[in-house]
């Protein structure tokens, strides 16, 4: 069965009917949101109460509340509290309705997108967090929902309004900062290649990367807050060791985040989207692929990835026998990654600042959310280099009718 051999009111009824199903699904298996908190829930609610006695938070909530992750999410429900006293649950209806929204912009099938949006949310629905965190008080649902806010903004170039959701982003969960610096880099380093080829390049130009460089610089703002990367009580007794420490790094990480990458991404986009012709691209590339192989294996020897329990990829490492097979996993699922985004693109930075960031992070999969939900709605949209194989959209097509005009090779 093909989605896209579907009509375009046979699409929207399946949607529909599917989306309503899913969610109320989801709504009864919570208890209609009045469950019991599960995991991280009881530790965001108590940090979600430092909020809850006045409209406005005062400068030593801010800088006090115990938790590691930006304090704007601890705010939204701390202030639902306040108006509404309805505990968690009015903060994990919140967080569902965010989740639909998340749903309706990747996977509405419009008359330009149709099934490939509905094949694109399936792939969103593969990874495991995104159903699970709908309908919980976690923070990642709005900070997913300001980082697809920013990207909408993007491609539509409105790079200002783009800037503020992913300020926003950032005060949600500080790793959002990824996504903004992977913008600005791309950006400025094709407006140097503009310069550089002695193409005309206009003063409106450089709002593409000067916006999203101010949203990335906003992160100091909190660090000169906390005076550290979050505050100081939580550093002390919840952070590990790598964050303890300003110039520490655990550089393993990054190969743990990129195999997360290869099995929560790229093998769902496989499967979702077969490549029309593997075997002419294993030929055509197979020298750079090989180069990429035996450079990720000498990174793996020298910096191997983390062997730990959190997450789903931990439990499977779990089960493996000894570590050589730990790393076997790792390495495979990682060299998927960088054989997928080997093209310097805005993806390509994307995940490359993710992984950088990992280094200074538990290497927990969870973490991969917020890059699937912008990778299936770049995807869902045909921004270029969301097709597996190469970017198959010349310039001037569909994006550049329906949504601005097409981002430059830097």
């Amino acid at each position: 069965m093909k989605l896209q051999s579907f009509s375009h009111s046979q699409q929207k009824a399946f949607f529909l009917v599917a989306i309503t199903a899913i969610y109320v699904a989801i709504a009864a298996w919570l208890d209609f949101l009045q469950g019991p908190a599960i995991w991280d829930e009881a530790a965001f609610w108590q940090s979600s109460l430092t909020f809850s006695d006045s409209l406005l938070p005062s400068l030593s909530d801010l800088r006090e509340y115990y938790s590691l992750n930006t304090p704007l999410p601890f705010m939204v429900f701390g202030l639902l509290e306040y108006l509404f006293g309805q505990g968690m649950a009015a903060g994990r209806l919140l967080n569902l309705i965010l989740s639909l929204g998340i749903v309706a912009t990747i996977g509405w099938p419009s008359k330009d997108r149709g099934g490939r949006a509905l094949l694109c949310l399936l792939g969103l629905f593969l990874c495991p967090y995104f159903l699970f965190l709908s309908g919980r008080l976690y923070t990642e649902m709005i900070a997913c929902t300001w980082v697809l806010l920013g990207l909408v903004a993007y491609v539509r170039d409105r790079h200002w309004v783009s800037c503020l959701a992913f300020v926003l982003a950032i005060a949600s969960r500080q790793y959002m900062l990824a996504f903004p610096a992977a913008i600005a880099t791309y950006e400025f380093l094709a407006t140097a290649n503009q310069y550089r080829l002695g193409q005309p390049v206009s003063p409106g130009q450089h709002q593409r990367w000067l916006a999203p460089a101010i949203a990335t610089l906003s992160f100091l703002g909190w660090v000169a807050l906390f005076d550290g990367l979050a505050p100081a009580n939580a550093i002390a007794d919840k952070s590990p060791d790598v964050q303890k420490s300003t110039l520490a790094l655990t550089p393993g990480g990054a190969i743990n985040f990129l195999a997360f990458v290869g099995a929560y991404i790229v093998i769902p986009e496989f499967l979702l989207f077969r490549p029309a012709a593997p075997r002419q691209a294993l030929g055509d590339n197979w020298q750079k692929w090989l180069l990429i192989a035996a450079g990720l294996l000498v990174v793996c020897l020298v910096f191997p990835p983390l062997d730990t329990p959190y997450g789903n990829m931990g439990k499977v490492a779990a089960l493996l026998p000894f570590y050589g097979l730990v790393m076997a996993m790792y390495y495979s699922l990682a060299l998927l990654t960088c054989l997928r985004f080997a093209k310097p693109d805005l993806l390509f930075w994307i995940i490359a600042f993710n992984a950088l960031i990992m280094m200074k992070a538990i290497p927990w999969d969870r973490y991969v959310l917020p890059l699937a939900v912008a990778f299936w709605y770049l995807k869902s949209i045909r921004y270029p280099g969301t097709d597996a194989q190469r970017d198959i959209i010349p310039h001037g097509s569909e994006r550049h009718v329906t949504l601005g005009p097409m981002p430059r090779d830097p």
